[in-house]
């Protein structure tokens, strides 16, 4: 008996802050099971480039942008401002070398991969905080149509390409093709429980 109200106090926790957490709106095409197309309006993102595997990339880039939206950046006034939390946590990996955007006019990153946040949607460019930390790029992606496949647990490099084979073959029934490279996305927080987690591979589609 305590187990299950352990089990339900737990899901009721990671609900709650599910909800409490602002995603990006997209417009719903088409589901099929596991398998989504969506269209995305353009975003703001807060991104960086890092080196090492899927899950070492993932840490340090996430402590990178959460050191930005938790206060290490400037306003027009000079401030510091926190930015609120937002979902997903999306990494896409990059095997060649990257020229970076301003304020780093002249670097390169090697081989690794991009960690990004996106914005809240009540910011724009002129009005988002700039980041004190050069490793931390602000720019806009446009809008774009993708397709989707989400799935639960913990999201491992192997369980990514796994998946991400899986839409692939799906996109290839629909008679659709695949545009980039994919992205992962993690909408939970690491501490929560295997089961309750979601995550999508994502991967933009040609117009």
């Amino acid at each position: 008996m305590r187990s299950s109200y352990f089990i339900l106090l737990i899901f009721l926790i990671v609900s709650k802050t599910a909800m409490a957490t602002e995603e990006p709106k997209f417009k719903l095409i088409e589901q099929e099971g596991q398998f989504e197309i969506r269209e995305y309006r353009s975003k703001i993102i807060a991104e960086v480039f890092v080196e090492g595997n899927m899950s070492e990339a993932s840490s340090k880039g996430f402590r990178l942008i959460a050191d930005y939206i938790f206060g290490n950046n400037k306003t027009t006034s000079g401030n510091a401002e926190k930015i609120s939390m937002t979902a997903p946590v999306i990494i896409e990996e990059h095997p060649e070398k990257i020229a970076m955007t301003a304020p780093v006019s002249v670097a390169e990153e090697d081989k690794g991969w991009r960690v990004y946040f996106i914005m809240p949607e009540k910011y724009t460019l002129t009005t988002l905080p700039k980041p004190n930390n050069p490793q931390v790029n602000i720019r806009e992606l446009d809008g774009k149509k993708i397709a989707v496949h989400q799935f639960s647990g913990i999201a491992t490099e192997s369980k990514f390409q796994d998946k991400f084979t899986s839409l692939s073959d799906w996109l290839t029934k629909k008679h659709l093709k695949a545009k980039g490279r994919p992205e992962l996305a993690r909408y939970n927080p690491p501490w929560t429980l295997p089961f309750f987690r979601r995550n999508e591979v994502m991967v933009e589609l040609e117009q």
